[in-house]
């Protein structure tokens, strides 16, 4: 924790709906727990963070009593309403989205919460148009800020949104949704058990409360560092911070916190809860996690010992996963182009039992002719476990030689995937 002394000597007032989190930080006072301070980030967390959770807000075509003064040329509006900040006295927000057939469609956000369009700044909102099957559509993201109020204070928090095209038929029932995160997030250091370690607080639900009263879906996370490998793993450094967890063998809890999430505590806890130990640093440069497996086929691999003289990406997929099917013509682009030059592929398949026969039929017809490790544990596959895989396609770039990890991420997919194959061929030339 950092050492900030807490300068509160009364007891906070509780309300209602947050007895429980009330409840633990009186306990904290009490106890003399260090207050932990956090820095806004009101914009750009996304670009750090790399996920987002989006939320629903419903468009409909009849305006709110509370839209005082639209904008102006509006030709086919739908409008939401939206609330943020302290759950038992939040702000409300207006947007609009305006979407003449034929023409570009606009988005504008009440962002000051008055119902006065005329005093915000334009909000930015593209399109994206693309044909499939015939069927071209297009689609519109961007977003804008929100001046939400904690009581006298303000505070500006970003909102990333986007929008399918309300005519698309592969997307009928969000015709007449806008899509949502959160873009804002806090973040700061930790103290735990004399280390220090990088942190953030991110608001999942992008409610603009920080605090989780029962009604946040998801809740807020506290994100550690664990590994100090400069990002926050999506699996092993998210804790939500309704729960205890347990960093370097002790348990904790965070108590106090607040609605804007500009303070709170990390207290020992009375439970036990298992360790969260640091995972592997996937990093580019850094050691592959090894294993020992067998194929389909029934050969043993030694990975990444097998893979001597060879530049061999480690491909995590699954035959039922529509994104892996799409990066497919990628993945075997590259293996037509530069097998002959040292370049292999090992794929890793997250399928679940029984699918022996599915995995075999769809390589084939994919033209996938590298080997495959399944053992039909899905999610749980003993490779995936290992390197903490909780989203697919997902791949490394790994030099046989060395066993280090070239490229990960989307530097070892798509576009990007045949530059870092190259690279790494001619390095080890």
């Amino acid at each position: 924790m950092k050492q900030n002394k807490h300068h509160h000597l009364n007891a906070p007032k509780c309300r209602s709906v947050l007895l429980t989190t009330c409840a633990a930080l009186t306990l904290a006072l009490a106890a003399g727990a260090d207050e932990v301070k956090f820095t806004l980030q009101p914009n750009k967390a996304f670009s750090k963070l790399g996920y987002y959770m989006p939320q629903r807000l419903n468009l409909s075509a009849q305006k709110p009593d509370g839209v005082k003064t639209p904008p102006p040329g509006l030709e086919a509006p739908m409008y939401g309403e939206m609330k943020l900040g302290p759950a038992e006295s939040p702000s409300t927000f207006f947007l609009i989205v305006d979407e003449p057939d034929g023409k570009p469609a606009r988005l504008f956000v009440d962002a000051n919460g008055d119902g006065d369009f005329s005093n915000d700044k334009p909000a930015e909102w593209k399109g994206s148009t693309r044909t499939n099957n015939g069927v071209t559509t297009t689609s519109y993201s961007g977003g804008g800020d929100f001046q939400v109020r904690y009581g006298a204070d303000s505070l500006t928090l970003h909102l990333e949104a986007y929008r399918f095209d309300k005519n698309d038929p592969n997307r009928a029932g969000l015709k007449d949704t806008l899509l949502y995160y959160r873009d804002y997030a806090r973040a700061g250091t930790l103290e735990l058990g004399g280390k220090t370690y990088d942190a953030m607080l991110v608001d999942e639900s992008a409610s603009g409360d920080f605090r989780t009263t029962g009604t946040n879906t998801p809740s807020t996370q506290l994100l550690i560092d664990l590994n100090a490998n400069a990002r926050f793993e999506s699996n092993g450094e998210q804790f939500p911070i309704n729960k205890p967890f347990n960093i370097g063998g002790t348990t904790y809890e965070v108590a106090g916190m607040t609605a804007s999430g500009d303070s709170f505590q990390i207290v020992k806890s009375s439970q036990t809860v298992e360790e969260t130990k640091p995972i592997p640093d996937l990093s580019p440069g850094k050691a592959a996690v090894a294993f020992q497996a067998k194929t389909t086929a029934g050969d043993a691999l030694d990975f990444p010992a097998s893979y001597k003289g060879k530049v061999v990406l480690l491909d995590f997929w699954a035959t039922w996963c529509g994104p892996c099917v799409a990066e497919l013509p990628n993945v075997t682009a590259a293996y037509n182009k530069y097998h002959d030059q040292g370049f292999e592929v090992l794929g890793i398949s997250l399928d679940k039992e029984n699918a022996e026969e599915k995995l075999a039929k769809f390589t084939m017809e994919h033209s996938m002719p590298w080997p495959q490790i399944y053992d039909g544990k899905g999610w749980q596959a003993e490779v995936a476990r290992k390197y903490f895989i909780d989203r697919i396609p997902q791949a490394f770039l790994i030099d046989g030689n060395t066993g280090n990890i070239i490229a990960a991420g989307f530097k070892a997919a798509g576009k990007n995937l045949p530059a870092s194959i190259e690279k790494a061929l001619a390095a080890r030339k």
